[in-house]
């Protein structure tokens, strides 16, 4: 395998992806609990989650554009510094009990984040065209390992320095993101040339108006929105159920295996089906989970609805990135890929702040049935793409 220097990269990208991961699980895991401790009111309690989405989000153009001039290899390692004084702040934010100052640490945390979501990208990069899908699959199951040592960490944590609860979690964050530190500095990214860099390409907006591209860009920030809106929302739901921490975090668990296990075979489902009957297979698995929620609020139902949701979430979004990556050329790629992440967080951001809100003031179903219009946006998007390539034909 590492005979193959594209390969030995892929895999190097596949492990600092686990690590974001792992604290981007934590946070999921700990994010709307931690909220809920230190909010001075209720409803606001999935605000730190958001902040850190928001945190992605303002990362996710600047990132693209420093990477433009700088190399992939070198914004990511200046990425890791943001990780590890975000994980401060936090960890210091839960000692001294300032829900304001826990805000600002998983911003900052979020600022390393806005920089690793282009670790997919950067896998794409160096592949070749036929290994592109498999690329992309092969840096997503990173996130499987995630899912195990997120919550697990988490777990383990989250009482190291009682009886304070959660700090000891976010200051375990520094350890992984140093880690990731130092696996960077071994991968080799190709710079753009001299000659790429000097053009952008098409403008912007010319490249989003291609139906293809709008597909993409439009079918990413739903799967990203509605995994966001129903994940944020749900260890607050379960603990007004009556479940335990530690209940949560095997739901969460589950997600997140949902999430990245398929991504072994992602890449080979979307060669054999093509890309967007594989889209539109996951939103149709989003749609099975709403309704394993709405059936009932036992465990079963959360594990249940949180899994397929993941697997849903998988099959789009790896399917949205492929389509993507068929939109731009190399000079074009920052301002594509920046727009896209960036559109994805802002989602992501108002989703998570918007669930803890919707479910304080209603309840779990109507957090459900707020995703539905999203997915039918999905759906349309790729139907509309599929009817233009018959047309064509």
């Amino acid at each position: 395998m590492f005979s193959d220097p594209s390969k030995r990269n892929v895999f190097i990208l596949a492990v600092c992806q686990a690590l974001y991961m792992t604290g981007t699980a934590l946070m999921l895991t700990t994010g709307p609990l931690a909220g809920k401790i230190l909010t001075p009111t209720p409803g606001w309690e999935t605000l730190p989650l958001a902040a850190h989405h928001a945190g992605v989000m303002l990362a996710t153009i600047p990132a693209s554009q420093l990477m433009r001039r700088i190399g992939r290899r070198a914004g990511f390692m200046i990425a890791t510094w943001f990780g590890v004084f975000g994980a401060i702040l936090a960890g210091i934010a839960m000692l001294q009990g300032s829900f304001w100052l826990l805000c600002v640490g998983v911003t900052v945390v979020g600022w390393f984040n806005g920089f690793a979501i282009f670790y997919r990208f950067a896998a794409a990069d160096i592949a070749s065209e036929e290994f592109r899908p498999k690329a992309i699959s092969w840096v997503m199951t990173g996130g499987l390992f995630a899912a195990f040592l997120g919550p697990e960490l988490a777990n383990l944590t989250k009482d190291a320095l009682s009886p304070i609860q959660f700090a000891g979690s976010y200051f375990a964050l520094i350890g992984v993101y140093l880690i990731s530190f130092v696996l960077l500095s071994g991968v080799q990214i190709p710079k753009l040339t001299e000659e790429q860099r000097k053009t952008s390409g098409r403008p912007l907006l010319e490249i989003l108006m291609q139906p293809k591209c709008t597909a993409a860009v439009v079918t990413g920030f739903v799967a990203y929105g509605v995994m966001a809106l129903l994940m944020a929302s749900t260890p607050l739901a379960m603990a007004n159920c009556g479940f335990e921490f530690v209940d949560s975090k095997w739901v969460i668990q589950a997600h997140i295996i949902g999430m990245f296990a398929p991504s072994f075979v992602t890449g080979d489902i979307i060669k054999k089906l093509g890309v967007l009957n594989v889209i539109l297979i996951g939103a149709a698995l989003n749609v099975l989970a709403v309704i394993a929620h709405l059936l009932g609020a036992g465990f079963e139902n959360f594990v249940i609805g949180l899994l397929v949701i993941g697997v849903g979430w998988n099959f789009m979004f790896i399917g949205a990135t492929t389509l993507l990556t068929e939109t731009y050329q190399p000079e074009e790629r920052a301002k594509v890929q920046g727009f896209n992440d960036f559109l994805i967080f802002a989602t992501v951001a108002i989703a998570a702040l918007s669930s803890g809100q919707l479910l304080n003031a209603f309840d779990w179903e109507t957090v459900n049935y707020g995703v539905t219009p999203l997915i039918c946006l999905a759906v349309l998007c790729i139907l509309t793409l599929k009817a233009r390539r018959i047309s064509a034909a």
